[in-house]
């Protein structure tokens, strides 16, 4: 699944990996029940509700995405620490390349596992990802039964209104 990026990306949202329905549409996000865009509406980071088909017009907003892992899976539980670990090498990569103000990964028990922060809450965390402020936001998967909508929309407007 090729990244979302571009010049001027502020936050680069980080998932964990692409589900097979994603990888078979070729589109972040894109199982009907997966709640990313919604949140990302909601908590004030799109000026519209946008479709999955539409993620290009993140650049524009300063917005990007990627993945931990690239193998796409039924679940992330499929996943290994090792391809989590690796993952998060590749994504401090490309933080280093990108430069965004804040890198934003989706999921917290991938992030906990790619960085070794075995207490990661979501929220700030204290250690940067190649030099960008690292934030850690609920998996918006409709599976993530602990985070309703409208708190992941919080979650996601709290980043917003930390940006400068």
């Amino acid at each position: 699944m090729p990244d979302v990026l571009g010049p001027g990306v502020r936050v680069l949202f980080c998932g964990i990996n692409p589900g097979l329905w994603s990888a078979a549409v070729g589109h972040h996000f894109a199982r009907p029940g997966n709640r990313f865009w919604k949140a990302l509406h909601l908590g004030g980071l799109t000026p519209r509700l946008l479709a999955p088909d539409e993620e290009a017009e993140l650049v524009a907003l300063g917005l990007g995405i990627t993945n931990l892992v690239e193998r796409a899976t039924a679940g992330a539980a499929e996943l290994g620490p090792g391809e989590l670990r690796a993952g998060g090498a590749r994504l401090a990569a490309k933080a280093a390349a990108a430069r965004p103000e804040v890198v934003a990964v989706l999921g917290v028990g991938a992030y906990r596992t790619a960085f070794d922060r075995p207490k990661a809450a979501v929220g700030p965390q204290p250690d940067p990802i190649a030099g960008s402020r690292a934030w850690l936001l609920p998996n918006p998967s409709g599976l993530n039964a602990h985070y309703q909508l409208p708190d992941l929309a919080e979650a996601f407007a709290e980043l917003r209104r930390s940006l400068g």
